[in-house]
């Protein structure tokens, strides 16, 4: 009798160790057994692939090498420059579909106000008296708040701005060095087909000439338009001192770009990869404005050195232009383009908050 109660007892502890085996079985074999594939993360613009001429490429390889080190490959960044996905519009529409085949992009100013239309206030003429009030403004709760709104109508997730070619833009034309608002006279001048540019120019005195970026050196050339406006950097690397003589640093307009992320896809990923991400996206555009600001700088020398004629407005030069430019902007921001004025008036406020911060003690 007692043999038979040692092997019944033998008998059950048997049965359990083979239940409890199957359990840490079933417990363990998926950990094991399942080879995760990384997380891509493609990355879309349209500037070169070089390193040393832009401000994005070494930013955008920066925040890869960043990532990857961060989630020990787990999200792997592959950065497609030069637009070799197609144009800012298409590849940021398939962003913005989802992030299903390209997950990020960047985009200049024009092409991210046709998914935003709002961002036209950004066009506002002498917006920001220099480059730390910009950057700061950029990383303010009045800039937040906005591209929160941004990410709401769109599904586009912001997570940073770019200097384009250096922000602040100078003029370059064949007729006259520009000193004063006079002498923007009858000028014909290239803008992007903007219609916040064309009010800008044209209430200046000069001739608003609308074309896209690969016209614009065959129409200098041909005097089709007798001038245009980008930051100094292009302005050298184009070389246009081949076409016209003259170039003025006015920093009338504050070129931009934007650095956005599906919103969908950024949310599927777990809380400590959306961290990573960010954090990322922060160092890699800190390192795109002193990149930026080194470059249009360099750029200006350039310019010194080989136009005929250069020169930089002075403060007081820059508000005798401003005081043309800026109400034709809110007359065409508020009348024509039907944008708050409020919102306008807030940015202004906003921008000279910044701006006097920096002087106080």
């Amino acid at each position: 009798m007692k043999s038979i109660g040692l092997s019944k007892y033998i008998y059950k502890l048997g049965i359990m160790f083979l239940l409890l085996s199957l359990i840490m079985g079933l417990a363990i074999t998926p950990t094991l057994a399942v080879d995760k594939d990384p997380i891509k993360m493609v990355i879309a613009h349209h500037y070169p692939a070089s390193l040393d001429d832009n401000e994005v490429q070494l930013s955008m390889v920066r925040f890869k090498d960043l990532v990857e080190a961060a989630t020990n490959g787990d999200i792997q960044v592959e950065i497609y420059p030069n637009c070799t996905l197609g144009t800012e519009v298409e590849y940021t529409k398939e962003v913005q579909a989802g992030g299903k085949t390209i997950q990020s992009s960047i985009l200049s100013s024009g092409a991210f106000s046709s998914f935003f239309p709002s961002y036209q206030i950004m066009t506002c003429p002498f917006l920001f008296p220099d480059f730390p009030t910009a950057w700061a403004f950029f990383d303010s709760d009045f800039f937040a708040k906005f591209m929160d709104q941004m990410r709401s109508e769109t599904g586009l997730k912001y997570l940073g701005t770019f200097d384009d070619g250096g922000g602040f833009v100078a003029f370059t034309n064949s007729k006259r060095l520009i000193k004063t608002v006079e002498d923007m006279k009858g000028l014909r001048i290239r803008v992007e087909e903007n219609p916040a540019h064309i009010a800008i120019i044209e209430s200046l005195g000069a001739k608003a000439v609308p074309l896209e970026w690969s016209q614009v050196p065959t129409c200098l050339a041909s005097g089709v338009a007798e001038g245009q406006f980008n930051a100094p950097g292009l302005n050298a690397a184009m070389k246009f001192w081949e076409l016209v003589p003259y170039t003025t640093w006015s920093g009338h307009i504050y070129n931009t770009l934007t650095w956005v992320v599906s919103d969908e896809w950024f949310n599927s990923l777990a809380e400590n990869y959306q961290d990573i991400i960010l954090r990322a996206s922060r160092e890699a555009v800190l390192i795109g404005h002193g990149n930026a600001a080194r470059l249009t700088l360099l750029g200006w020398e350039e310019c010194k050195k080989n136009f005929k004629d250069a020169y930089a407005l002075t403060t007081t030069e820059k508000a005798e232009f401003a005081k043309i430019a800026k109400p034709a902007f809110r007359k065409w921001y508020v009348e024509e383009f039907k944008g708050d004025e409020e919102l306008l008036d807030s940015l202004l406020n906003g921008v000279e908050k910044i701006y006097k911060s920096f002087g106080k003690k």
